[in-house]
């Protein structure tokens, strides 16, 4: 009997609440065993990502229309509850009556009957009072529960960047996810290629960023034409932003340090015209392979691979015009795309600042004089980002400070640092440094 698709997304939201998995590798491993077709994967997609990223508001609601502790419910039954209060309050195109039934068929399904009842009243009750906070609720737990952010977090974030724009920051990553793709200018324009998307049905917006577009299309990306000829890769603009602030030219010498799946590596190529020397690394091998072969697709040939630690000196490496030190980080920026990592307690990122360190550290003996590097993160901790790099500078007199892209809007004053922000720069949160060796 094939598995409806609330079954499927009932068991990997389990999955990710008993294991901790990630919904979006567990969405692909549900997604190739159970094989639904595109609508369905659409919908299980939704119902996931939509109960993951607002878990929080979800467990407040639920709470308010328990006469028990949340903690005492079993882990499935209150998956149960959170896919039904998601679908009543959160989906717009779901009947309330599906989103009851539907739910209390979860509980009769899956051995949780003896909680059908509980499920039904819960849900009937949510879909007749709507989500209401408490009276005389104070402000860090206000913008918890509206945004599903844990309190930690909401004052973590409020310290460094003011409420209002912890609020905007928080409510931007709950939006619909926009999709942008860089131009391979080293095959094609702009121009022609808005229009031979447009001719295949994709909605096409030009960005500030002469190469960049934002589309909105109605099946995967790689099934696109323009994809397979290697007229596009999709990048955000936060990372095509990096690459001009690193500002590589033609017939130059650029190493990537931490470059897997590669689109930082492609967008550099083509800001080279193709001219030149790309050294794009990884730790592994599978994930080079990567690299190699959107780099093939692309038709963008020079680049050269390799597998090697970031944080050991190379000293095969050659001499380099511009130094690219993208490191492992926490992904607080990008906390719309892996909601997972907000609901990580703080301390569990402490482990990566040394290893940030020494990867800037080692990236600067591969820069020659006159020539630029740049430390960037996919985060907005200034524990991965402007302490790193104070540090550094404190270390290196043979460097100086650049600053960062002082054409884009600032959240704070960081001197020349750049934080990007979700709610000001419209693209993921990210980090961006530029140092030059004097």
């Amino acid at each position: 009997m094939k598995k409806t698709a609330r079954q499927i997304a009932f068991e990997i939201l389990l999955k990710i609440e008993k294991d901790k998995a990630y919904s979006n590798l567990a969405i692909d491993s549900a997604v190739k065993a159970f094989c639904p077709d595109s609508t369905d994967c659409a919908f299980i997609s939704h119902l996931v990502y939509g109960v993951t990223e607002r878990k929080i508001t979800l467990d407040y609601i639920i709470e308010r229309n328990l006469t028990r502790p949340l903690n005492k419910l079993k882990k499935e039954v209150l998956v149960i509850l959170r896919l039904g209060v998601y679908q009543l309050l959160f989906s717009d195109k779901i009947p309330q009556s599906a989103a009851v039934n539907e739910s209390v068929k979860l509980a009769k399904s899956n051995k949780c009957g003896f909680a059908s009842g509980l499920v039904n009243a819960v849900l009937r009750n949510v879909s007749k009072n709507g989500f209401v906070l408490e009276e005389g609720i104070n402000e860090v737990k206000r913008i918890s529960v509206l945004y599903s952010a844990p309190e930690e977090l909401v004052k973590f974030l409020s310290y460094h960047y003011g409420e209002e724009n912890t609020e905007g920051f928080l409510r931007f990553a709950l939006e619909p996810k926009k999709l942008f793709i860089r131009v391979n200018n080293v095959k094609t324009t702009k121009q022609k290629l808005i229009e031979m998307l447009q001719n295949e049905g994709v909605e096409v917006k030009e960005t500030a960023l002469p190469n960049a577009l934002e589309i909105n299309v109605n099946k995967a990306v790689y099934e696109l034409e323009p994809f397979k000829e290697g007229l596009f890769h999709v990048e955000d603009i936060s990372s095509q932003l990096c690459i001009e602030a690193l500002s590589p030219r033609e017939g130059e010498t650029v190493i990537d340090l931490c470059a897997a799946p590669g689109g930082k590596t492609f967008t550099i190529a083509e800001y080279m015209n193709n001219k030149g020397k790309v050294v794009s690394c990884d730790i592994y091998e599978s994930r080079t392979d990567l690299i190699n072969s959107g780099a093939k697709r692309l038709g963008l040939d020079c680049i050269e691979t390799m597998v090697n630690d970031a944080s050991v000196f190379n000293e095969d490496f050659p001499v380099a015009d511009r130094v690219l030190c993208d490191v492992p980080c926490s992904g607080m920026g990008i906390i719309g795309k892996k909601p997972e990592i907000k609901y990580k307690k703080l301390d569990e990122f402490k482990e990566l600042y040394p290893l940030q360190r020494q990867i800037l550290e080692t990236a600067s003996g591969y820069v020659k004089k006159g020539g630029r590097l740049v430390y960037s993160t996919c985060s907005v901790n200034p524990n991965e980002n402007r302490k790193i790099c104070e540090a550094f500078l404190k270390e290196h007199a043979e460097f100086a400070s650049v600053k960062a892209l002082p054409h884009i809007e600032r959240t704070v004053d960081e001197g020349d640092y750049l934080t990007l922000m979700m709610h000001k720069n419209n693209c993921d949160g990210f980090f961006i440094a530029v140092f030059e060796r004097k």
